[in-house]
């Protein structure tokens, strides 16, 4: 009978915790997801792209021993080793293929951007279709993050390999679009002093496309209290020298940045480490503001810090018009490998605030 039941239950826990079945494309926030091949996906802090009726998840690939740096002890940001950036394919966001590691970590080279004892976070990867080129960009930095740089990657496919092509901070010597003249008859005594020749800080990050094809770049800076909106090149590979400073003071991280009713919507988080916080929304004309927040769009048990999870990406819908998956990870801040993912229905209310609500299971369809 013991024998019995722990059949029973390992089945009872593959099929309730691998978070999306094959038929109904059912999701259990918070539980271990599996892929294809029965082992839990790895792939954190990551984004969506869909690409020829085809969903790519890009994420950090996380394994081995969690370990908390001396230079981070202050903050508690503890750690795994880098390997890489991990990608998984599906057609119905409910079955996940393991396509692999598709931006490998460089032991080879261990004071590169790409080394094991180095940060690599918040890959998200966009399509170009001048240049039918798939770039990624992600958060470069150091083990006591004080390099504060994005890295850029490129590839001819979704599933890589892609090609590291360097790091740097953005917008170095280029006034944001909405300093005032006072800010700049003040140089170099002000904020944009402190990185003015080489470039501002760049952490948390996403990247937007718009539906006329410009792309946005957006992400925590100056220590994190101020974030920047970039407007990247037609290749998407450089900041276009334009660029704007939002959420002034509010220590605004991890956006997820999407399109609804021809306005802009951001969602965020505080910063607070890898313990969670409750998350923020906004609302712009355009991408490079003005920006009004519009409160905590959570809602039900746990609403006050997101489910105990961090926003990373929000994606349309299939089949639910003017509605949206809010997807989250639920940091695991001791064992990061164990770090588990959040996916939401995200709608809008009567006044157009979005709103995500808790849910136990849902089902896509």
């Amino acid at each position: 009978m013991r024998f019995s039941l722990s059949i029973l239950a390992r089945w009872l826990t593959i099929t309730l915790c691998s978070g999306a079945a094959a038929q109904g494309g059912s999701f259990t926030p918070g539980a271990v997801w599996l892929d294809t091949d029965g082992h839990p996906i790895n792939a954190h802090g990551g984004g969506l792209l869909q690409y020829e009726g085809v969903y790519y998840w890009y994420g950090e690939f996380k394994t081995g021993r969690t370990y908390l740096p001396d230079c981070n002890k202050s903050w508690g940001g503890t750690r795994v080793d880098t390997t890489g950036v991990a990608c998984y394919a599906s057609t119905n966001l409910a079955d996940w293929k393991n396509d692999g590691i598709v931006l490998a970590a460089t032991p080879q080279d261990p004071t590169g951007d790409l080394a094991p004892s180095q940060v690599l976070e918040r890959p998200k990867v966009v399509y170009n279709a001048a240049t039918k080129q798939f770039v990624m960009w992600m958060h470069i930095d150091s083990p006591s993050y004080g390099a504060a740089r994005c890295g850029v990657a490129t590839s001819d496919r979704p599933t890589g390999p892609f090609h590291y092509r360097g790091s740097f901070r953005p917008n170095a010597e280029t006034w944001p679009v909405n300093a005032t003249a006072a800010d700049q008859q003040a140089a170099p005594t002000n904020y944009l002093a402190r990185d003015f020749h080489t470039g501002q800080m760049a952490r948390d990050m996403t990247v937007f496309v718009d539906d006329d094809a410009h792309a946005y770049l957006f992400y925590a800076s100056e220590e994190n209290p101020v974030m920047h909106v970039s407007l990247l090149t037609d290749d998407y590979l450089r900041p276009a020298s334009q660029y704007a400073r939002i959420f002034i003071g509010r220590s605004m991280e991890d956006p997820a940045v999407f399109k609804h009713g021809g306005k802009y919507y951001l969602i965020g988080s505080g910063c607070t480490a890898w313990a969670p916080n409750a998350a923020r929304s906004a609302v712009a004309d355009h991408p490079l503001g003005p920006w009004t927040e519009l409160g905590n769009p959570c809602t039900g048990p746990d609403a006050t810090n997101t489910f105990h999870a961090q926003s990373t990406f929000v994606l349309p819908r299939p089949g639910h018009p003017d509605e949206f998956i809010f997807m989250a990870d639920r940091w695991q801040q001791w064992h990061l490998p164990d770090s588990r993912y959040l996916w939401l229905p995200l709608e809008f209310n009567s006044d157009g605030r979005p709103i995500v609500r808790w849910q136990e299971h849902w089902s896509q369809e």
